[in-house]
Order: structure tokens, then sequence, then C-alpha cells
């Protein structure tokens, strides 16, 4: 998984890891996934197909997380990177997310995503980023042609409260930017995943 510096367009010194994707399942039906899931070396997690809003899962080697910065300019041609858009949301807004809370069920980045929501929108987040519900994780899938294995992350973090409502695809991120509801914190981080079957995330033991 990846750890995220606390502030704006900063990396912490640390590990990025994997998030993963959500798909809609016969064994989920009716519910969202959430959270982290690990078997053998690897961790999966859900998140959207930032196309259609539909679930698709992503899988990393714990040993391959970490790419960037600095690797990546050594490793990753920067034409072979595609961007992954974490959406936060605010203190009090209803809903199953990605990844829930802080620590939450995605304990290696949960709190540093937070921290960078309350230190650079305390205005829309707070102060104190025990309180961030959680977030999402948007990415163009096969067929999207923005899919790519090396993932770039993006922190989408809402200007008002009246800005607040679910994102699951990039047409609705790109508007919220566009009007200036959604403010992007480039992260500098690169992380280096696939995308994998429900099953393989089913197979996995909650992290938290």
């Amino acid at each position: 998984m990846f750890n995220l510096l606390k502030g704006n367009r900063t990396v912490l010194a640390g590990v990025l890891g994997i998030l993963a994707i959500f798909a809609p399942s016969n064994a989920l039906a009716g519910s969202l996934p959430s959270g982290e899931r690990e078997h053998g070396n690897v961790t999966v997690e859900p998140a959207y197909n930032d196309v259609d809003g539909s679930i698709v899962y992503l899988q990393t080697p714990n040993h391959l997380a970490p790419l960037g910065p600095t690797n990546v300019i050594q490793k990753v041609n920067p034409h072979a990177v595609a961007p992954l858009y974490l959406v936060v949301y605010p203190p009090n807004t209803p809903g199953t997310f990605n990844c829930m809370g802080v620590p939450g069920n995605c304990p290696d980045h949960d709190g540093p995503i937070a921290g960078i929501a309350v230190s650079t929108q305390p205005g829309v987040y707070g102060t104190n980023s025990l309180l961030i519900p959680g977030h999402d994780h948007l990415v163009g899938g096969h067929g999207s042609g923005a899919f790519n294995a090396p993932w770039h992350v993006y922190v989408e973090l809402f200007t008002s409260n009246g800005a607040v409502t679910h994102i699951t695809t990039v047409a609705q991120l790109d508007s919220a930017k566009g009007s200036g509801e959604i403010q992007e914190v480039d992260t500098g981080l690169v992380f280096l995943c696939a995308i994998v079957s429900e099953s393989a995330y089913l197979a996995g033991t909650p992290v938290a």
C-alpha cells in the first residue's frame, strides 16, 4: 500500500502500496465491497472503474509497491502511467466507501490521506483527521484508454460542503474540477498493480 505526506503536493517518506478497485459481484450483491484484503504477499482493494462506475479490483505485490517518486523517474516511462484518483469525503458524509474510517479498513493509507484532506481543506474536512469517514478509488479499467499497470495517485478534495456528492466516474470528477468544486492534490506517487477478479479479493483476509 502507499503512504502519503500530510500536505499539499508532497510525498511521505514511506511505502506506496496497492489500491484495489471495486466490481459488483454475486457474492457481494446488495452491498459495496470495502477495505483491503491480503493473501500471500499481495494486497487487494476495491475501487470504481472511472468510465462507468462499476467495481473492479486491483492487486499489488507488496514488495513492488513503492515505485516513486525517485524510482519512477528511473524505472517508469511517464507515458505508461495512468491516473488513480482518491476522492475523500468530509465528516458526516453517509455511505460505504472503498476505504472506511481512520485508521479504518485500509490502515496503511487511511490516515495519511485523511491528513492531506484536513491540512488542505480544513474548512470542509475540519482539523481532526479521525473524523474523516473514508475515501473512494477511481481508475480507468480495460478499454478506457487510460489503463496502465503503473498508477499515479491524485487526491481529490471537495472545496465546500455544498459540493459534496458521490463521485464514481471521471466524467463526474472532471465536471466538479471544472466548476471549482474539487481541488486536486498531486501526491507524486506511482505504484504498480494489476486488475484481478473478484474471487482474488474474496480469497484474501480482511486487513481490519
